[in-house]
């Protein structure tokens, strides 16, 4: 069987199949993880004494943990006291809190570096702390914040490949199955690794031109 063909007629099928499932699961945890990271940033800077500790001990479990770890309670634990997940939602359950601990400090750092005088200034005009937070402070820290989480997004596309271990066959898992199946690995691990670098640097591809946009003026 020569490379060409077993690439063309026996890989690339699978693999396409699994990089539809890949692309299904960063696309849903993309967004609602980033959402998280915003929700515990403020909740942790402008939160109560009670609401601040929460965020921050949430921070500190999803960061201090193994995302497999969290991976394996999520899906072989949480049956055992009667919570049962498929494999794919058990993947993005996963992959949204583990990204929106780590979106949370980049968004916090962000939100401290903007100077106090604005909340201030906004209180002082009428406005609410909420929309404060809404309009004057968020917008200017998302700004800051694309960076460190433009890494954050990158990392978690690569690190969708776990969700194999949850039994979700996609990119990583469709050539996993074939490898072993047809003793190919350099082969299929090769193409499963270009494909994966493809992804990615559309994906940065994309968040730079989103950082170009945004930038703030003087803070190039």
């Amino acid at each position: 069987m020569s490379e060409f063909y077993f690439i063309r007629n026996i890989l690339l099928l699978p693999l396409l199949e699994g990089t539809l499932i890949t692309i299904k699961l960063i696309a849903l945890s993309i967004p609602l993880g980033l959402i998280l990271g915003i929700l515990l940033a403020v909740g942790r800077v402008y939160g109560n004494k009670l609401i601040s500790s929460l965020c921050a001990a949430y921070v500190i479990f999803f960061r201090g943990t193994p995302l497999l770890v969290q991976l394996f309670i999520l899906y072989y634990g949480l049956p055992s006291i009667g919570i049962f997940f498929s494999p794919l939602t058990a993947a993005i359950i996963g992959f949204i809190l583990c990204s929106g601990a780590y979106h949370s400090e980049y968004i916090r750092g962000a939100i401290q570096s903007i100077k106090g005088g604005q909340m201030m200034a906004a209180e002082a005009l009428g406005m609410s702390r909420v929309q404060a937070i809404l309009y004057i402070i968020l917008p200017q820290a998302l700004r800051r914040a694309i960076p460190g989480c433009s890494n954050e997004i990158i990392y978690l596309v690569k690190y969708s490949s776990l969700a194999f271990m949850v039994t979700l066959i996609e990119l990583t898992g469709a050539g996993k199955i074939i490898a072993s199946r047809y003793f190919k690995y350099t082969e299929v691990f090769l193409v499963v690794g270009i494909i994966y670098l493809l992804m990615v640097s559309v994906i940065t591809k994309f968040l730079n031109m989103l950082e170009k946009k945004l930038e703030i003026p003087g803070l190039e």
